[in-house]
């Protein structure tokens, strides 16, 4: 007898949808049966990725999201329950990084990376928290109510790498943050949950792994190898589903045990 999470029914909103970890993440959920809002400021590479998956079968739609404009994610959660309906999942993956060291960081650097992968990431949580709240205060006995928000940080929030210290210092942020949203928003049935990712294999870093730098990293990985988006479909979907209920405030590294070495 098979074991299936199914997410039918439920509607998900996943920032930073556009590409990379973000559109799997999409297309996983819609696999499993949740409506879909991509969400992302590369509008084009969105209504893509959603004929991709209304050609599978599944359900999306699009909306144009900034992170760093607090209008626009206000914007994009309202137009989001109006159109599809109360958002149950949350997948909180839009992110940045610059490589440069420490010593040469300027103020615009910074910024741009704190700006999206905390800032951001916080208002957009908290946006789609405060309206989870609203209705696990207002709902009828029996009714589903609470929801999960799954923050998408990095196995660099868990362990400091070379030449991506500032980004080491935001993902680190998300995994306090998660910690946080969950102390206080799990007696409303909302689990926050954090996920650390290793290094994997996308269209954005692809090349990279190609080159004498890309093949001297691999080197060093426990199992000198990189992961595909793919590998992270079955932590994403226990997240995102009911029978997660007992899952709150975990941090768990997917990083093939980059971590642990």
């Amino acid at each position: 007898m098979a074991y299936t999470l199914d997410l039918s029914g439920r509607v998900a909103f996943v920032t930073g949808a556009s590409g990379g970890l973000g559109a799997q993440f999409a297309r996983t959920l819609a696999r499993a049966g949740a409506a879909v809002v991509l969400a992302s400021r590369r509008v084009d590479k969105l209504k893509d990725l959603r004929a991709e998956i209304e050609g599978e079968g599944g359900d999306a739609h699009v909306l144009e999201l900034d992170v760093t404009d607090q209008d626009s994610i206000r914007s994009a959660v309202a137009h989001a329950e109006t159109e599809v309906g109360s958002i149950d999942i949350l997948i909180n993956n839009s992110g940045v990084s610059t490589t440069q060291r420490l010593q040469d960081v300027q103020q615009d650097d910074y910024d741009f990376i704190f700006n999206t992968n905390v800032k951001g990431a916080f208002f957009v949580a908290q946006e789609v928290g405060k309206r989870m709240l609203a209705r696990a205060r207002g709902a009828a006995p029996g009714t589903y109510t609470g929801g999960r928000i799954v923050n998408i940080a990095s196995m660099a929030g868990l362990r400091v790498l070379p030449q991506i210290g500032v980004y080491c210092m935001s993902k680190a942020a998300v995994v306090q943050m998660t910690k946080a949203m969950a102390l206080e928003w799990g007696k409303f049935g909302i689990n926050v949950n954090a996920i650390c990712p290793g290094y994997i294999d996308t269209e954005i870093n692809h090349h990279h792994w190609q080159t004498e730098q890309g093949q001297k990293l691999v080197q060093m990985l426990p199992r000198k190898r990189v992961g595909k988006a793919s590998d992270l479909d079955a932590i994403l979907v226990m997240l995102a589903s009911n029978e997660s209920h007992f899952v709150n405030g975990a941090v768990i590294a997917a990083d093939d045990g980059f971590g642990a070495a």
